[in-house]
């Protein structure tokens, strides 16, 4: 069976879905199940029906109605008949959500969060899959809710594994087309989940461990897996072929074409990953396989915007050592601070992170008491993998460079 993982820029709008179609009739569609991601900037619009419930519980309605015309525009372009009953379908959805908002009683961000924002995933595959069956490609629609079982960090789960592999097993005929969403699972009392932003690539890894996938597509509006984000860097080139290993390097830097997580259970069962072209389905994109290396071998470039750089020493002049590392570490951690640098000397220790979840102030708050703390907001990390002379210079060039870390293949810069 073949994961082919579509995401929201791919069905952003009725043309998208209609090219969607053509993809599938290009390269086949037997004996494949497909992960689709919320429809465009929805997850961002679902977003926004959060903070209002959050902020101002009179603007939510007007929110979900919002978002609710925008997947309706879409129904008009793809069913010529406006009594077809998809559109009582989405409506009902979205009724679901205005009824958890209404009888909720939790006062937990995340909780409400994950309840909320997965209904963008379910109704954009509600609607691919009514799409399909109305030009007679016959799919089988799954609630991956029902499939995916995760503990209850909402916005941040773990995966039961063994449950998920028996609800897998038991509830994925492999010989059908099937349409199921990425981002989500469900808990033990099977409220949803979510996997964490851009979690659909994980998805479908999930799905292909646990259904032994001969191969995952995942489908872009680039041409494959590129040295650099073309948004930031000039001449950004197409990687043929690169390792498991090397995926995995230029995912925890944080390229944004593959998820994280999305790359170790590929590469327990050596599945291979290809990153392919919605425009040019033909070309062969990236293949992410086995020992393949790095084809060819350029320097990579990774940038992540919006950075903090924190920079902690000892009050009384002593040495930085086990102990104060470790009570930093655990601070970090319980913060939920994504850490991407490190570096530390005598007596400071220096750090650079991502603020996901908005608490740095209550870090700092917490830190100011134990250590002297000068910290920097807005910060850029660039990192460079397989570096030369000219790649470094490149990115010095007319940059404040506040903090500079090499390696033997990887060299970072922390730049204002």
């Amino acid at each position: 069976m073949r994961i082919f993982k579509f995401g929201g820029a791919s069905v952003k709008d009725a043309a998208g879905i209609k090219n969607v179609v053509e993809v599938l009739r290009q390269v086949g569609y037997e004996n494949t199940l497909v992960v689709i991601s919320a429809m465009g900037k929805s997850t961002n619009a679902m977003e926004t029906v959060v903070n209002t419930y959050f902020k101002d519980k009179t603007e939510t309605s007007a929110a979900i109605q919002e978002v609710l015309k925008y997947h309706n525009d879409i129904l008009i372009d793809l069913f010529e008949n406006e009594n077809h009953p998809i559109f009582k379908k989405i409506k009902g959805l979205f009724d679901e959500v205005q009824g958890f908002l209404i009888w909720n009683k939790s006062p937990k961000y995340n909780f409400v969060y994950d309840q909320v924002i997965g209904y963008g995933e379910l109704v954009s595959t509600t609607i691919v899959s009514a799409y399909f069956n109305e030009i007679e490609i016959k799919n089988n629609w799954l609630d991956v809710r029902e499939l995916i079982k995760t503990d209850d960090n909402y916005r941040d789960v773990s995966i039961h594994w063994e449950k998920t592999q028996e609800n897998i097993t038991k509830g994925i005929d492999k010989k059908q087309l099937h349409i199921t969403q990425g981002f989500i699972g469900s808990d033990d009392n099977n409220f949803m989940t979510t996997l964490g932003r851009e979690g659909s690539d994980y998805s479908a890894a999930i799905l292909a461990y646990c259904l032994n996938a001969t191969e995952v597509t995942i489908w872009k509006d680039v041409p494959g897996v590129l040295n650099a984000d073309p948004r930031y860097f000039e001449n950004a080139q197409l990687l043929n072929q690169i390792s498991y290993r090397e995926a995995i390097e230029l995912a925890f830097y944080g390229a944004s074409v593959i998820h994280p997580k999305t790359l170790q259970p590929l590469q327990r069962k050596e599945i291979p990953l290809h990153v392919k072209s919605f425009i040019h389905p033909l070309d062969k994109g990236t293949t992410v396989g086995k020992g393949i290396g790095i084809e060819p071998k350029i320097p990579c470039f990774i940038v992540k915007k919006n950075q903090v750089l924190m920079k902690l020493s000892s009050l009384d002049f002593s040495f930085i050592v086990e102990d104060n590392i470790s009570q930093l570490f655990k601070l970090l951690h319980d913060h939920k601070m994504k850490v991407d640098l490190i570096q530390n000397s005598a007596i400071s220790f220096s750090v650079c992170f991502d603020n996901k979840f908005g608490r740095l102030h209550e870090l700092l708050d917490t830190l100011k008491g134990k250590f002297k703390v000068v910290h920097q907001e807005g910060v850029s990390l660039y990192t460079i993998r397989h570096f030369d002379t000219e790649a470094i210079t490149s990115l010095q060039k007319d940059k404040e460079i506040l903090l500079e870390q090499r390696g033997k293949e990887t060299v970072q810069l922390v730049v204002k």
